[in-house]
């Protein structure tokens, strides 16, 4: 995915700046989603739902997990969830530094 920037300038927008800066938009209203690893059976269908602007969803591991700073809040994967594993996160804490360095290679590698 090649890296979103505004007309007027270099700098980077949408989810390309929420990764840059590793943070939430400021008008999100909704919490973000997170997936209880103990009921999930890691099909993907979450991730594969998740839309392209949030792309909030990843493969980590055996766990399938919501990166909460580029996650809206939206339903979408909850809607496709065959087991109803993926909850409001009210109490969500910031992401670890090595899972970033696999989102920015995610990202890299798409470009």
């Amino acid at each position: 995915m090649p890296v979103e920037t505004n007309a007027s300038s270099a700098e980077p927008s949408g989810r390309a700046l929420r990764i840059a800066t590793r943070s939430r938009a400021d008008n999100w209203k909704k919490p973000p989603r997170r997936i209880e690893k103990s009921e999930c059976i890691t099909c993907d269908t979450c991730l594969r739902s998740c839309p392209a602007e949030f792309g909030a969803i990843f493969d980590r591991g055996l766990d399938v997990v919501i990166i909460p700073e580029l996650c809206s809040g939206c339903p979408s994967c909850v809607l496709e969830c065959p087991v109803d594993c993926i909850y409001v996160d009210e109490d969500w804490t910031p992401t670890d530094e090595s899972m970033w360095n696999h989102i920015e290679l995610t990202a890299e590698g798409a470009a």
